[in-house]
């Protein structure tokens, strides 16, 4: 009975958790709508992906989205975040008052897996467990100050984004009057550079890089790489929710390199898509951001080699 009981109660943490993170990135989705500048938009100090002030690796998946969401919405500029103990640990204190943003991280634990056991034998298994914690922003302690950024010269960050395209070995035909992936035949469109526009968010020059890597997100789940097939997951929505698994790779991208992500006004009819299958599901950004996450790791080890 307590053994269910524990279950159980797990269960609601988790659901509680998702269900809180999904419903803080629907009302940036909302609020973001009537000028497609979404959450992932991201110019400023907070550019970069969100990284934890002790270990200084960055959040990866949904804990990105759920992390810019809540500076954008509280104002912060720092991208830095910790545990209230982290926090304490550098030597910093939370101040009296501030409130901690949820972040759901998993824990790896074995059980045992009875049902696959032979006579007198113990077999287990691994599986991971969904937690919630809570961290705070920079913006909200005392005693701690940032390290002076590191500012790159723009031709270096072009350089870093020519580098991941020419080395994921995309087939790329450039001239083309849209931006686009055709997964059959397994190439991309781009139009030449020239063609784009800066935003309220980008120069015309990050919108570019944006679009290229909203299109390399979309390669990465052909057949012979991903095979990211998400619509046994998404039904009639597939194509909806593949266009958001792009749009958070590429913001991630975007992150890692140093570009201004770019508002993309062709997914006006999409929005209405996302923002029904995240109400309905608190599972499907988790999902969404977990691919993405897959797409990203998948060009970074192209990248470096291996």
């Amino acid at each position: 009975m307590l053994e269910e009981h524990q279950k159980q109660r797990a269960g609601n943490a988790r659901h509680d958790i998702r269900a809180t993170i999904t419903e803080q990135i629907v009302a940036a989705i909302e609020a973001g709508a009537p000028t497609f500048e979404m959450p992932w938009h991201r110019s400023g100090p907070s550019l970069g992906r969100p990284v934890n002030a002790v270990s200084g690796r960055p959040y990866r998946g949904v804990n990105v989205l759920a992390l810019w969401v809540a500076a954008l919405k509280k104002g912060y500029g720092s991208g830095t975040w910790a545990t209230y103990r982290q926090w304490a640990s550098l030597g910093a204190q939370v101040r009296k008052g501030e409130k901690g943003t949820p972040i759901v991280f998993y824990k790896e634990i074995e059980r045992a897996a009875a049902d696959d056991a032979g006579p007198g034998e113990e077999v287990s298994e691994t599986i991971r467990v969904a937690r919630a914690s809570s961290v705070f922003n920079a913006g909200q302690v005392t005693g701690w100050r940032s390290p002076e950024p590191v500012v790159e010269s723009v031709v270096a960050v072009i350089n870093r984004a020519e580098e991941l395209i020419e080395t994921s070995g995309a087939d790329i035909r450039y001239g083309s009057d849209r931006a686009c992936y055709h997964p059959v035949l397994d190439y991309i469109e781009m139009p030449n550079a020239d063609r784009f526009t800066g935003t309220s968010t980008s120069t015309a020059t990050e919108s570019y890089y944006a679009t290229h890597f909203h299109e390399l997100i979309h390669w990465t789940g052909h057949s012979s790489r991903l095979s990211r097939d998400l619509s046994g997951r998404f039904g009639d929505d597939t194509y909806a929710m593949e266009e958001l698994v792009a749009e958070l790779g590429a913001a991630f991208l975007c992150a890692d390199v140093g570009v201004c992500n770019a508002p993309r006004l062709d997914h006006a009819a999409y929005v209405h898509t996302w923002l029904k299958v995240l109400n309905r599901d608190p599972h499907a950004i988790f999902t969404a951001a977990a691919k993405a996450a897959a797409a990203v790791d998948d060009l970074a080890r192209l990248l470096s080699g291996m």
